[in-house]
């Protein structure tokens, strides 16, 4: 018996929602880069691009374990001498909350051309509503990624 290597022509591809609301961060972002890399699949291979679409939506209700809300920085460069700036993690939540999701899972994709190709398949929204209902995407659940204290629906 052989193993089959799946052809770039030969690659289906779904779309997939997940709703961020009550989920911690570093869980929801390592499930949703193995779906974007295709790691899901029985027909992953390390130098395609076998995955899928994902949505996350309310990007702005997703938490962080223990403090690390207020005590972990984010730095920026600009490129010039002294234009390092940072923050702390709340704060660019509470500012731009889809850059920081995005940024937590483009970590976790590889720094390559592929890696690049893989980070475009995902769109991130601050709120409960997204433009691509005509993809008809399917529900992620990523049960462990709720964080303690919450329900299934993500409530306290």
């Amino acid at each position: 018996m052989s193993t089959t290597a799946v052809k770039a022509g030969e690659i289906e591809r779904s779309w997939h929602v997940v709703d961020a609301q009550g989920l911690v961060l570093g869980r929801l972002a390592t499930e949703v880069a193995n779906v974007l890399r295709g790691k899901h699949k029985a027909t992953y291979s390390p130098h395609l691009d076998t995955g899928d679409h994902v949505i996350i939506v309310n990007a702005d209700k997703v938490v962080l374990t223990g403090d690390k809300a207020e005590k972990k920085m984010v730095y920026t460069h600009s490129g010039y001498p002294g234009g390092i700036r940072s923050e702390t993690f709340a704060h660019k939540l509470s500012r731009k909350p889809e850059q920081a999701v995005l940024d937590a899972i483009r970590g976790m994709i590889p720094k390559t051309r592929l890696g690049r190709a893989q980070i475009k398949k995902l769109k991130v929204y601050a709120g409960p509503a997204h433009p691509h209902e005509a993809q008809k995407p399917q529900p992620l659940e990523i049960a462990h990624a709720v964080a303690r204290g919450q329900d299934e629906q993500g409530r306290s």
